[in-house]
């Protein structure tokens, strides 16, 4: 089933205050402001129950660092969820390095439904009770870690946003981008037509379209083979590339 907007991103984060941050600027700020899409940053703090709102406790077995508590964090997922003409059954993510790695595939499914809630975790992670509990589906942006789960969720939705409809000034835009066929991008060129001894390639200015998208779906295949193997052994293997997602 396809939404109709507006798309709506919920946040669950201890720094609500870090939202709109980039996604109030350019294309995702002024689709935002003109009601194209909503962003809604909770504070899990508010579902604290203690007077110091404490949303933390050690890690069971010893370690270091603190875990973000299940009976806290499953509160702040259901405040969320208790709302009047909240969709049903919206897709439940949290940002970990350990989930499955975000994809421009994955990205396009989650464009077309409702809009997430997104759980930024902090410190050592998440409860896995909770996880669990309230079905969330961790997703990665990269073999990396961030000191939380915010700028991850800035990142999935960020590119889920342009894909709204009424986002990007002409969608054709979104169709030859990398990934959005298996492949990377083709290179660009603008003027001027010579820079630092550098020209244009002579074809992109000849007039010929045909010539232009044969050169332009050959460079796209020659960087996808170099740069990335990976995509272009499961291009050609038929294989679908996974769907999934993003802390870093």
């Amino acid at each position: 089933m396809t939404y109709l907007s507006p798309w709506r991103a919920t946040v669950l984060t201890l720094f609500p205050e870090m939202f709109p941050g980039p996604l109030g600027m350019s294309l995702a700020g002024k689709a935002l402001a003109s009601g194209l899409w909503a962003l809604e940053a909770r504070d899990i703090r508010d579902s604290a129950t203690d007077r110091h709102r404490s949303v933390d406790d050690t890690p069971a077995g010893g370690g270091p660092g603190m875990v973000l508590r299940a009976d806290v964090l499953a509160a702040a997922i259901d405040a969320a969820e208790n709302v009047p003409d909240r969709p049903e059954n919206r897709p439940r993510l949290l940002m970990s390095p350990r989930g499955r790695p975000l994809t421009q595939s994955c990205v396009v499914e989650l464009a077309g439904g409702p809009g997430p809630l997104i759980v930024c975790g902090r410190f050592e992670g998440v409860d896995q009770r909770v996880i669990a509990a309230r079905a969330l589906e961790e997703v990665s942006i990269g073999d990396y870690v961030l000191s939380g789960g915010e700028i991850a969720a800035m990142v999935l939705i960020e590119a889920c946003v342009r894909l709204l409809p009424g986002v990007m000034g002409k969608p054709v835009s979104g169709e030859e981008e990398s990934f959005a066929d298996g492949l990377l991008e083709y290179p660009q060129y603008t003027r001027p037509q010579e820079f630092e001894g550098l020209s244009i390639p002579e074809i992109l200015t000849s007039g010929d379209h045909a010539r232009v998208a044969a050169w332009r779906r050959a460079e796209a295949e020659a960087l996808t083979q170099t740069r990335r193997p990976d995509l272009w052994a499961a291009k050609n293997s038929g294989q679908k590339l996974p769907k999934n997602t993003t802390k870093g």
